[in-house]
């Protein structure tokens, strides 16, 4: 997966991976994608829900263990 950015938000949890999701995709410009790295069990929900709820696209997501990858194209 092509990344521009990101972020590893492993050892942080709820609400703080969304937090800085939040903070990060603000730096990209619309277009680029971010990448996402977190281990809270709570993110595989959190983080789908919150790029529907913002419009931000959602383009992949894997687990390598516990850990959350999850690549994030900002779409506004």
């Amino acid at each position: 997966m092509q990344k521009d950015a990101s972020l590893d938000a492993k050892g942080l949890m709820c609400p703080m991976p969304i937090v800085k999701l939040a903070k990060k995709l603000k730096e990209l410009q619309v277009g680029q994608v971010l990448e996402l790295i977190a281990d809270d069990p709570g993110a595989k929900e959190d983080v789908p829900a919150w790029c529907q709820r913002t419009q931000n696209e959602l383009v992949e997501t894997k687990q390598e263990g516990n850990v959350f990858y999850f690549y994030i194209r900002r779409k506004v």
